[in-house]
């Protein structure tokens, strides 16, 4: 991922934008580690960077369905 967007942003989504950002960063990141193991990333922070990403938006749906269910 180019830039990294802030938590506090994410906290702002939509519940279907959430969603929707997942399953693309997940494709995104399958795409990256097949590139990754055909031929080297010249930046392999990159796969760091979007496994965190993935984990951000994840969190914030966990935070929203414990808060539902309260």
């Amino acid at each position: 991922m180019a830039t990294e967007i802030p938590y506090s942003e994410i906290v702002s989504w939509s519940d279907e934008a959430l969603n929707d950002e997942l399953l693309a960063t997940k494709m995104k990141l399958t795409k990256l580690r097949f590139n990754h193991a055909i031929t080297p990333l010249e930046n392999t922070n990159v796969l760091g960077e979007t496994k965190k990403h993935i984990a951000r938006i994840q969190t914030e749906l966990k935070k929203r369905q414990l808060s539902k269910q309260a």
